[in-house]
């Protein structure tokens, strides 16, 4: 009797900031090398986070990290129609070589296209901020003209033309299907983000409720991971006699934003652990701040009582998964979005990168100390992280999806 073949699973990274190649490289790690022929693409910037990674590994261009940093920023086009062309012939040379029975892409939007060009199955994994089946909300990010026109004003008028810049961010990708005589999807952006045969949330069903989504929109609950650094000298000597704060402003942080922080924690009555992850800045010179380039986060906020990031969503899940609160100071849409949410429940503050302080930062630290109510609301979120912890239902969720496509 010939020997069953291993369903092929392909999971793509588009690798423009950390946490968009975490989720698909962590969940993939959740599979048996048994079960599967397991399949990584990304690019390589963050291929030194693959260590002894055992899948099959391929190597698939992204635009650069800067570059994805400066145009939210600015608030440009994170892709153009000839960016997208370009990624699809990428995706479909891939799909060609690894011939792949289901693909799994985070924030890879060119895969709505590709796979069905490939008429592979094709599971997306994204924020439930970004469905369209959540609340429309459009906070307003860090921008240019926040500076010269203030929050006030430039939230009326913000709120007047995002949903004219949202539409114009997706006219892109209307070209692409057109190009490629697919159907075209509305105008809307949380539509482009979320564009599949499958769509995976990962995030708390809690945080993010969800109005009469389809079938195919499912949480998968929390994607944690962390890189697997060694502990830095220090990591077993720490003091113990002070609160100790994990510092992690992620791989969109800024140098200015961290140089404030830390100026700012400097001052207060706490040990700082902090990663800089690739950001180089002039250390106050005291004894109670230990950085390293990257922590392993899991560890870190382990260890912290309290956890300042950006307010992206895999560093305050890893803060909620061990019940800890969170200051997060967004800079971007996204950020801003998965903060509402934490906020809203009293699980942490907001606080904005383009009006930040060294007093405003001291000043979140301390409200966050004298109110219980910012450290028991982040409890419950720990307890559902938890009861989602099954490692098992990613596994039953993929094999449902290829059970399913091979009964068409």
């Amino acid at each position: 009797m010939a020997k069953k073949t291993k369903p092929k699973l392909l999971f793509v990274s588009e690798s423009v900031t950390l946490a968009h190649f975490a989720r698909p490289f962590a969940l993939s790690n959740r599979l048996s090398a048994s079960d599967y022929d397991i399949h990584f693409a990304c690019a390589t910037p963050y291929q030194q986070f693959l260590g002894a990674s055992k899948h099959s590994l391929h190597t698939l261009p992204s635009i650069p990290p800067e570059q994805f940093k400066q145009a939210l920023a600015k608030g440009n086009l994170l892709y153009d129609f000839a960016t997208l062309k370009n990624y699809v012939e990428a995706d479909l040379a891939l799909i060609d070589t690894v011939k792949p029975d289901l693909i799994i892409g985070d924030f890879r939007i060119s895969l709505a296209v590709s796979a069905r060009l490939a008429k592979i199955p094709y599971a997306a994994l994204s924020n439930a901020y970004w469905s369209p089946y959540a609340p429309k909300h459009y906070p307003l990010p860090c921008l240019p003209l926040t500076r010269y026109l203030g929050l006030t004003a430039s939230n009326l008028l913000f709120q007047r033309v995002a949903p004219v810049v949202f539409k114009a961010h997706a006219r892109p990708m209307r070209q692409l299907q057109s190009h490629f005589g697919l159907p075209k999807t509305e105008l809307d952006l949380r539509r482009v983000y979320t564009e599949a045969d499958y769509t995976w949330y990962a995030d708390l069903p809690s945080l993010f409720p969800l109005t009469n989504p389809p079938s195919h929109h499912v949480f998968i609950g929390p994607v944690l991971w962390s890189p697997p650094v060694p502990e830095p000298a220090w990591w077993h000597h720490l003091p113990t006699d002070r609160p100790i704060v994990y510092v992690c402003l992620g791989s969109s942080g800024s140098q200015q934003v961290l140089q404030v922080v830390l100026n700012a924690l400097s001052r207060e009555d706490v040990t700082v652990i902090a990663s800089l992850a690739g950001v180089t800045v002039p250390l106050p010179q005291v004894s109670t701040i230990f950085t390293a380039d990257y922590l392993n986060g899991d560890a870190a906020v382990k260890r912290a009582d309290l956890v300042i990031c950006n307010g992206g969503s895999l560093t305050c899940q890893q803060a909620l998964a061990h019940g800890k609160p969170i200051i997060g100071i967004a800079d971007n849409m996204d950020q801003f979005l998965n903060m509402a949410a934490v906020v809203r429940v009293k699980a942490g503050l907001l606080l904005r990168s383009d009006n930040l302080t060294a007093g405003g930062v001291a000043e979140a630290c301390r409200v966050i100390k004298s109110t219980p109510t910012l450290v028991s609301g982040v409890t419950p979120l720990q307890q559902e992280i938890a009861g989602l912890s099954d490692n098992r239902a990613c596994a039953r969720l993929i094999a449902a999806v290829l059970v399913g496509f091979s009964q068409l």
